[in-house]
């Protein structure tokens, strides 16, 4: 008897209820089939968490089916393994993680179906989230969820790319009694239907991989990667595999943050938040728009330890209630001034005291649970030592940008008393200790208000325009393509557009020629990208764009896909914001911040442009390859590192390699080119979430609105919104 599994969404608020609901027994592939009927209570909860799928244990198969084949187990260097063989039957077979030897979570209980023929040849067609790897001769073909392949005697399965590999073995008796009677037309048609799936494969491939509107594919543009799916390395598919940051590194390039419920893989050198919150912190001031005070404390118990904890937050009305009364003593909440109506402190960023020396922290996340779990975020962090006795009136344009914006937050002086600083006032001032000379990037802010004259250029996107138009790019990046990514979308007009434009073309090239407008792709999820993301629907309720703000005629040009299989995170829905410039794999600048694509983030020109009002408060930082020239930064607040004066040194050492320009490359991970042979003396990877260029929607796809009501279910069998 086989019991059968059904899945059922649920947050488990109490313990569940197994009802056996027998259902009548039926002859199903000559063995009897029951099925029991799992009921949990939902918690009120399962919007705010990533639902989980329940799966029953199955009992093994009292096949009576034919056996034709086996997969035999390889090991690494070839031995076979009958033992650890997997039988294969006549008919439809799925495998998955209960058929291994080795349990191992990539692996999908439901992980890929077989479907045999008579002439013994199998159809494999994936089932679970995780790639297969199929191998014919010396042939080997990466399958995605759904992807089907054929493979004959002989030909191997890695169930994960490099692991649990299997060849297929058909028996002596089937082999010798199909193979015989195979006519020549017979062979003809199995070499058909292996070419079409074969084709089908390349041209899903294509279609994802290579650009449309007359644009050349990725090959032409400067970069020698392949298409997803064409016979590429597995390191080429997946280089998310291979991103180690070394320490000395980790200022150079932002991270991704870790995802539950994808495979370990994918979160190589991805960071939580007590990667972040660790060491001897004297005072933490933690910057963002919601706060879960229990989650935080709970998930970071290291700032039970810090003695003063400033939260400068965008709550209001009963979220402000329940954080006065969740907060520690020691907790002070600032919630900055608003002038102008709709606006809101949406800045994320964490500043810890250390003895000797701040972490500057700038990322995309909330401070709740789903934003540190389920989505795709990114975070930058760099530490600055204390300034030598010599320097302390030493300033540079980042302690600038930094202590102007934190005197824009106006919270009310207190005086503290820190170990090796004694008492001090604690202000904005208070920042000018530290030295951020050998800062690797610049800060680009928004601040509300109506902002003229000497300021015009200090905040929004009219201080972006500034730090580009100061800088120097490869010409490689005249009229290369803009790419807009964020996880809410704005009222705009085609005005609008065309003045933020103007900003991110800002720039010259090294053939002292501006750099000019470019085509600009904006990212967004379709509703079938949220549908089958890791939460579901759910996902949805932190993109909260309605349709009056989506479904707009102008905005219908812009529209480009999510898509990074290259990470691993096309099902964990971007709440990560970024901007950047690119030429294939190549990026002439790249700014991860806060502020989504709207005039209340970025700031609006008025009075024939000699005046700029901004809503919001926004923060962020802007990677340039002059920021990043010269001599890394060896300072760390965590480990023993290098002194002021060292720093100091290091940034005279580097002040030739940023005049000199052209010095550092940066590049996405799907980069192909040679580091050791690159003319440049360092090749810095971003871990850029998304595929470059972004595939343009298709006829069918739409845009996610938050607002519509979605009929089909999604991957946890909910509609949306979750009460129709």
């Amino acid at each position: 008897m086989d019991v059968r599994i059904i899945s059922i969404p649920s947050v488990l608020a109490a313990p569940p209820v197994l009802s056996p609901a027998l259902l009548r027994g039926r002859e199903r592939n000559n063995h009897r089939s029951c099925c029991f009927r799992l009921t949990l209570p939902i918690s009120c909860e399962a919007t705010q968490c990533n639902v989980g799928i329940l799966h029953l244990l199955r009992s093994p198969m009292a096949e009576s089916r034919p056996k034709i084949g086996m997969l035999v187990s390889l090991s690494k260097n070839q031995e076979e393994d009958e033992e650890s063989s997997i039988p294969v039957f006549k008919g439809s077979n799925v495998l998955g993680r209960s058929d291994l030897s080795v349990v191992d979570k990539r692996v999908s209980r439901k992980h890929v179906s077989l479907n045999t023929s008579s002439d013994g040849s199998i159809e494999v067609v994936v089932e679970g989230p995780n790639p297969i790897i199929v191998q014919s001769g010396l042939e080997r073909k990466r399958l995605n969820c759904r992807d089907k392949a054929t493979i004959l005697h002989g030909d191997m399965i890695e169930m994960i790319p490099g692991s649990f590999i299997y060849k297929y073995k058909i028996l002596e008796s089937e082999k010798h009694g199909s193979t015989e009677k195979l006519s020549e037309e017979q062979t003809l048609t199995l070499k058909r239907k292996r070419q079409i799936l074969d084709d089908e494969a390349l041209a899903l491939s294509l279609q994802e991989s290579f650009w449309t509107n007359n644009d050349a594919p990725l090959t032409a543009r400067g970069d020698s990667s392949h298409p997803d799916g064409i016979s590429a390395p597995c390191d080429q598919l997946e280089p998310i595999r291979h991103f180690n940051v070394p320490k000395e590194k980790i200022p150079l390039t932002f991270r991704l943050m870790r995802v539950q419920g994808i495979p370990t893989w994918t979160n190589t050198s991805s960071v939580s938040i007590g990667d972040i919150i660790q060491g001897n912190v004297l005072m933490a001031v933690l910057s963002n728009y919601m706060v879960d005070i229990d989650w935080l404390i709970s998930t970071c118990p290291a700032l039970r330890k810090v003695q003063h904890v400033f939260v400068v937050h965008g709550e209001s009305g009963h979220s402000l209630e329940q954080m006065k009364e969740k907060k520690p003593p020691n907790w002070i909440l600032h919630k900055p001034p608003l002038p102008i109506s709709y606006g809101t402190h949406h800045s994320k960023a964490m500043f810890l005291v250390y003895p000797h020396g701040l972490r500057v922290v700038v990322h995309t996340a909330n401070l709740i649970y789903v934003d540190w779990n389920n989505k795709s975020q990114g975070l930058w962090m760099q530490d600055f030592p204390l300034k030598d006795e010599n320097y302390q009136k030493a300033r540079c344009s980042f302690e600038t940008d930094l202590v102007d914006y934190l005197t824009a937050l106006k919270w009310p002086e207190f005086n503290v008393k820190l170990p090796n600083f004694g008492n001090v006032c604690f202000n904005a001032s208070f920042f000018k200790k530290f030295d951020y000379s050998c800062a690797m990037v610049r800060l680009i802010a928004s601040v509300p208000g109506y902002h003229s004259g000497s300021n015009l250029k200090k905040w929004g996107h009219m201080k972006l325009r500034d730090v580009l138009q100061d800088g120097t790019f490869a010409k490689e990046f005249v009229q290369s393509p803009l790419v807009y990514q964020f996880s809410s979308l704005g009222s705009l007009d085609e005005k609008w557009m065309a003045e933020f434009a103007s900003s991110t073309s800002s720039g010259m090239s090294d053939i002292k020629t501006p750099l000019g407008l470019g085509k600009v792709q904006i990212i967004w999820p379709t509703v079938e990208d949220v549908r089958c993301s890791l939460e579901g629907y759910a996902a949805g309720s932190c993109i909260p764009s309605p349709q009056k703000n989506v479904e707009k005629d102008f905005l219908k040009k812009y529209w480009t896909k999510w898509k990074a299989k290259h990470t691993g995170r096309c099902r964990a829905m971007p709440h990560i914001k970024t901007y950047t410039r690119y030429n294939g794999q190549n990026i002439a600048w790249f700014l991860l911040t806060s502020a989504n694509l709207s005039k209340a983030a970025w700031g609006a020109l008025q009075k024939n442009n000699s005046q700029l009002m901004i809503r919001s408060y926004e923060l962020g930082v802007l990677f340039l390859p002059c920021t990043l020239g010269g001599q890394w930064p060896r300072f760390s607040c965590t480990d023993s590192g290098g002194t002021s004066q060292e720093m100091m040194q290091g940034v005279m050492s580097r002040q030739g390699g940023i005049s000199e320009g052209g010095k550092v490359k940066l590049v996405t991970l799907s980069w192909q080119g040679n580091e050791s042979t690159a003319p440049f003396p360092e090749v810095i990877k971003l871990p850029v979430p998304y595929q470059l260029p972004p595939p343009p929607y298709t006829i069918e796809d739409v845009p996610w609105c938050w607002d519509r009501r979605y009929h089909k279910k999604d991957v946890h069998g909910q509609v949306w919104p979750p009460y129709s």
